[in-house]
């Protein structure tokens, strides 16, 4: 009987061992999983296309601003237009394909290039030191400095009088870096859109608006009782294709292709075109456009 006993007492011991054993291994097996999966929500790279895939494809697909009028915009019909636009269908055209426009925002033109969204970005996008870290730049078709528009009634003509002040910005633009870099008291309403930045001023919900001098100036044309009060602030930037880092062989087409359309004035047409209709003689092209990739 007692040696029974033992024999049950043994047996009952294997089974509690093993179970922990296996225990221990499922633990350990879903640790791994766990690590797994995190490192592929963390790992966000994509592989850019080759120009090679982009045209056996017969499609390229651009980032666009879809609510920056004149630059990238969705008109009533439902299709894009723009300055942006205007380069975009010339680029697929030269390519020999056909072009899909993908709306971003500001905040997300890095992102879409990093995770292989987009071949290339047209987006108003100015060169940065910061961004030139993170995507390759060709050469740059426009010249362009922050602008600040306000409401006629309080007009604002200098930035110290936004000291304790509502800016409105939109996320991701040098207007945010370089009002949190050189005017820490000037309060910073941040949006993702610009449709709702514009939205925010017309309600009152802040004393100005700061993006590039471009749009605010075409933005205040077309709304009556705003002023572009700042028409100039910061450093000359320019504006550039730009493509995921490390494709250099679609970087090197669009820099041939941006060389060879400086020889027919490719963006004075496209000026014409599509900012001409809009500034009228508020702004004059050669404050605004670059030809061949050559700054003057």
């Amino acid at each position: 009987m007692k040696n029974l006993k033992k024999v049950v007492t043994l047996l009952f011991m294997l089974t509690l061992i093993t179970a922990a054993f296996t225990g221990c291994k499922n633990n350990t097996g879903n640790t791994k999983d766990n690590t797994n999966t995190k490192g592929t929500e963390t790992g966000k790279e994509g592989t850019a296309r080759t120009l090679d895939e982009i045209k056996e494809s017969g499609k390229i697909v651009i980032g666009v601003f879809s609510d920056k009028k004149p630059f990238g915009y969705v008109d009533e019909n439902g299709d894009y237009q723009g300055y942006d636009v205007y380069f975009g269908n010339r680029i697929a055209k030269d390519l020999g394909v056909e072009v899909e426009y993908v709306p971003v925002e500001a905040a997300s033109r890095v992102e879409y290039l990093v995770t292989a969204k987009v071949d290339i970005i047209l987006a108003n996008f100015t060169v940065t030191e910061e961004r030139a870290e993170q995507v390759d730049f060709a050469k740059p078709y426009m010249k362009v400095a922050l602008g600040v528009v306000s409401p006629d009634s309080a007009l604002i003509t200098a930035p110290e009088q936004l000291n304790g002040k509502t800016l409105i910005v939109s996320k991701g633009t040098t207007a945010e870096t370089y009002f949190t870099e050189n005017y820490p008291d000037v309060k910073l309403l941040k949006f993702d859109q610009y449709t709702e930045a514009y939205n925010a001023l017309l309600d009152g919900r802040g004393d100005a608006f700061s993006t590039d001098n471009t749009e605010v100036l075409a933005w205040s044309l077309e709304n009556k009782g705003f002023t572009v009060g700042i028409e100039s602030l910061g450093n000359l930037d320019t504006i550039a294709p730009a493509v995921q880092k490390g494709n250099t062989e679609l970087l090197n087409w669009l820099n041939d292709e941006i060389t060879t359309l400086g020889e027919e004035n490719f963006f004075h047409k496209d000026y014409e075109e599509t900012l001409a209709p809009v500034y009228g003689d508020a702004a004059d092209p050669e404050s605004l456009v670059v030809e061949g990739g050559v700054v003057e």
